[in-house]
This record gives structure tokens, C-alpha cells and sequence, in this order.
């Protein structure tokens, strides 16, 4: 995937920016790790937004389950690092795999919309709908899905059952955010 996109300048940093002649499309469904569905989602928020951080690290642990839903990642404000619940992730690529990489961009794209400072819930919710309707239309699964979780998560959801995991290890993901990593030494 690094081969479709260029750096660009964006004030002091550098990010990667999808090539024109690409479509976002493309480089969701060819992306092989969640780093490269990462790429996806700051490439669409600096095609939407003009808005970029660096520096960002991705952590999977098992955040459990609620009888009203599951968690599928949150950002420690002031932090450099999102946290994805690894469970419905893993169920997803056996159970719907599908929706594998549109679940991950949208889970990713409200994260780092966090990241960015943007911090009212309803308002970044609103806003992953218009990104991913900009770089993906109407008809693409990451829209449905942004439009309306409930109706593809329903089965990832026990009602009646809360329960917290025994081991909430967080496992880095190597590699995560590559577009900064020039800058580290």
C-alpha cells in the first residue's frame, strides 16, 4: 500500500497522502494490516479536515463486553495511544468478514478523530458519517456502518452479560503509525 501513497509536507510533520489516481476504495480492500487501514484513515481525515498527528501507537486488549454493547476502542485523552478491544475484532474477521476492514477504518477514523482534540462524541460520530461518505459514497460497507452500527454488530452484542476480562494486557501493534516514524531515532 506505501506504494500508492506520497509524503506531503503538512506543517512540521509529514504524512502519507493518497496518490489522485487511486481511490480510497482500493487502498482500503488491498490493505493487509490494521497499519495499513491506519494510512487509509489519516489520508480520508486530511482529504476531509486538513488535520494530521503523528506519533500514534495502537494497543489490542480484551475490553470485555456491556449488556447495552461492546467497546470498540477508546483513546486516553492527552495520550499518544488508542486502545482496540481485540475481541469483537477477531470475531468479525470469522463471523462477517466482509465488514473486516470497514469496521477497523471506521473504529480507527472516530479514534483519531479523538486524537485530533475532537472530543464531543456526537460531533465526531457526525463527522466519521461525512468523511467516510466523502472518500467512500453512500453505497460502501465503512458508510453502513457508520450510518448505523447496531445493524451490523447486533450479533457481537450479549445482552444480559457483563463481564470484564481476567487479563487486560494491551499488546502493541509494531509498526502502527508509519507516516512518523522517520521522526523518531
Amino acid at each position: 500500500m506505501t506504494n500508492n501513497l506520497e509524503k506531503v509536507k503538512t506543517g512540521n510533520t509529514e504524512t502519507e497522502k493518497l496518490h489522485t489516481g487511486t481511490s480510497f476504495h482500493t487502498h482500503l480492500e488491498t490493505a493487509k494490516t490494521l497499519a495499513d487501514i491506519f494510512e487509509v484513515v489519516k489520508a480520508a481525515v486530511w482529504e476531509s479536515r486538513r488535520k494530521s498527528r503523528g506519533g500514534l501507537m495502537l494497543g489490542l486488549a480484551n475490553l470485555g463486553n456491556h449488556p447495552q454493547g461492546f467497546f470498540g476502542a477508546f483513546y486516553p485523552v492527552g495520550s499518544n495511544v488508542i486502545v482496540m478491544n481485540k475481541i469483537p475484532l477477531e470475531r468479525i474477521k470469522e463471523t462477517r468478514p466482509e465488514i473486516y476492514k470497514p469496521y477497523i477504518f471506521h473504529v480507527l477514523l472516530h479514534e483519531y478523530l479523538h486524537t485530533l482534540g475532537y472530543l464531543d462524541e456526537s460531533g465526531v460520530r457526525k463527522m466519521v458519517l461525512e468523511i467516510t461518505r466523502d472518500v467512500f459514497g453512500d453505497e460502501h460497507l465503512a458508510t453502513g456502518i457508520a450510518k448505523d452500527t447496531t445493524h451490523f454488530f447486533h450479533n457481537l452484542v450479549y445482552p444480559g452479560a457483563a463481564w470484564q476480562p481476567d487479563d487486560m494486557r494491551m499488546e502493541l501493534v509494531p509498526g502502527f503509525d508509519r507516516g512518523s516514524t522517520s521522526y523518531i531515532g
